[in-house]
């Protein structure tokens, strides 16, 4: 059997319990294949949202996908995967569904996980949407600290197109709060970090941004 190494130990154990006798040869290989049916979901439901962010159409997928690698991460005891799991299913809920209330828990557990387990990469995105909840519901001074934590973990990890991302919205409020030449200086540099890492996406939002302000 080609492909993952998790598929190819689960036929070996299905070989040594069949033909070897072995009673207990499968418990190993069930754990291997629910840590990949999570890896599968999550990445699944990520696909399926950047489908949504591109035809602003909900896939009827997208949440089971989130929510059965969020389930299969927590009974693995994986807190990296249940943190990254938990993250999108907050983000699905807070862009997909519109339900700040339902999805910051979601996005605070993350934040929460991601602390515990070292995963920096999930706590800068988890602590940015956390960010646009407190904007949301008109507390801008914690709403601006948690977009700066953002932009200061990605910019300690290199993640120059998360940066550049995390740098447009700091813009973004900076104009709306009146500080014009804040704004501007933050565009800039959003602008070099993302054609740095030919992040086009994101340049795109940034000129569209920067039309408007």
């Amino acid at each position: 059997m080609n492909g993952d190494e998790r598929l190819t130990r689960a036929e070996e154990s299905y070989e040594n319990a069949v033909f070897g006798g072995d009673t207990t040869a499968t418990e190993p290989a069930h754990r291997d294949l629910d840590s990949l049916e999570a890896d599968l979901s999550l990445a699944r439901g990520r696909l399926l949202h950047a489908d949504f962010l591109h035809r602003r159409e909900e896939d009827p997928g997208e949440l089971p996908a989130f929510e059965r690698a969020a389930e299969l991460y927590a009974q693995l005891g994986d807190a990296r995967g249940e943190s990254e799991a938990l993250f999108w299913l907050g983000c699905f809920h807070q862009v997909v569904r519109d339900d700040a209330d339902t999805a910051r828990p979601l996005l605070q557990r993350s934040y929460d996980l991601a602390q515990h387990s070292g995963d920096e990469l999930t706590r800068s995105y988890a602590v940015r949407h956390l960010g646009f909840a407190d904007l949301e519901a008109g507390d801008r001074a914690s709403g601006r600290e948690k977009l700066e934590e953002s932009a200061r973990i990605r910019q300690e990890l290199g993640f120059l197109p998360g940066l550049a991302a995390a740098q447009l919205a700091l813009g973004q409020l900076a104009y709306e709060e009146g500080r014009d030449e804040d704004a501007a200086e933050l565009l800039e540099q959003a602008r070099t970090a993302a054609a740095r890492s030919r992040a086009h996406g994101v340049l795109a939002w940034i000129d569209a941004a920067r039309v408007r302000i």
